[in-house]
């Protein structure tokens, strides 16, 4: 038995923030001395790094339940389901829902329960629960699905990735224009065709790695020092990746026993333009290949990085067409993969 998502949805703000618009920003070095350069230099190092241009942030209205809702109902709707037919409602997020104003988290009750509560779903034996993963928890999440339904608890399963991470950065950290919202959802149910999840990985390190994502006070010495903000060590995380990735998603592939050549996409984490570049690369090299042209569609010049739902609403931009000169047909070979807080990896090989 397979598993396979047939229903996808997303959901991409519409409040646009371009890089430009953190020029005005008094960024600062962690221990809270100014940078010794200008802005436009720090925009234009970032742009090189990151690839990202612009990123969405979600209105003011709008909390990490509600992004996701709307996703959700996108995902129903486009597997054209009765929505109470789900068994399973599972949310993966890292901050719960925050409100403007406040980076202060509210998980209770669960965001996967006030979701079904939106939907309007009356069936009790819908079971929401939420899992916090870092930004691979949309994948992980997949693959609890795929548990679930091969162990014959559950025939349908809903699985959302969300986060409004606009909400917990600080400020003066020139980190926080790495990140962005949003919400991204899908539908799975078993396999009667050739389609479906065909082998995994999943992995946590947590030794030293356990600490490279971390909530911290801001740069700003000024600031209320007990209000935490997302922070990271970027340069350990690309090293981590680095080392780390490409292993997992070769481990991946060879438990499918689909050949390298045969994999037409590699849907992965948009977390910086050139760690994913550099994570493909030296993917291919371990089967002595070059990584091929349009391998590798990439959402986050225009989205930033919307952490658990890059790659849900990645899949879901593939498959309206709407991510220029990249296409996806039925038979071809995907893999998914992510690396985040934890730090875990995971991936999965699946069959369109």
């Amino acid at each position: 038995m397979k598993i396979k998502i047939i229903g996808i949805g997303s959901y991409i703000p519409q409040k646009e923030v371009k890089n430009t618009d953190f020029d005005k920003h008094v960024f600062l070095n962690e221990d809270g001395t100014p940078f010794g350069y200008p802005n436009e230099v720090v925009i234009k190092k970032f742009k090189g790094i990151t690839g990202i241009e612009n990123r969405r942030y979600a209105e003011d209205k709008h909390t990490t339940s509600d992004l996701a809702f709307y996703a959700a109902e996108k995902a129903i709707e486009n597997a054209n389901i009765d929505k109470e037919s789900l068994d399973y409602i599972i949310f993966a997020h890292n901050f719960g829902d925050v409100k403007t104003g406040t980076n202060q988290s509210d998980m209770i009750p669960s965001l996967a329960t006030r979701v079904k509560n939106k939907l309007n779903i009356k069936n009790p034996k819908c079971v929401a629960y939420d899992i916090h993963f870092g930004c691979p928890g949309w994948i992980e999440g997949v693959l609890q699905a795929n548990a679930f339904i091969k162990s014959g608890m559950a025939k349908r399963v809903l699985v959302i990735g969300a986060e409004t991470l606009s909400r917990v950065v600080d400020d003066h950290d020139r980190d926080s224009m790495i990140y962005s919202d949003g919400a991204g959802a899908s539908i799975l149910e078993a396999s009667t065709d050739e389609s479906g999840l065909l082998s995994y990985e999943s992995a946590t390190f947590a030794n030293d790695e356990a600490n490279f994502l971390y909530f911290g006070k801001s740069y700003n010495p000024d600031l209320d020092p007990d209000i935490k903000y997302i922070k990271m060590y970027g340069r350990k995380i690309y090293e981590f990746a680095l080392s780390n990735v490409p292993n997992a998603m070769k481990d991946c592939l060879d438990k499918s026993g689909i050949a390298i050549d045969d994999v037409k996409k590699i849907l992965i984490h948009q977390a910086n333009e050139k760690m994913d570049e550099a994570i493909i690369d030296r993917f291919y090299k371990l089967y002595d290949k070059t990584a091929p042209k349009d391998i590798m569609p990439m959402s986050i010049h225009d989205l930033g990085n919307s952490s658990v739902a890059t790659v849900p609403t990645l899949y879901d931009l593939l498959i309206q067409g709407k991510l220029e000169n990249h296409q996806i047909n039925k038979g071809d070979v995907v893999i998914f993969a992510s690396v985040g807080a934890g730090m875990n990896i995971n991936a999965f090989v699946y069959r369109y």
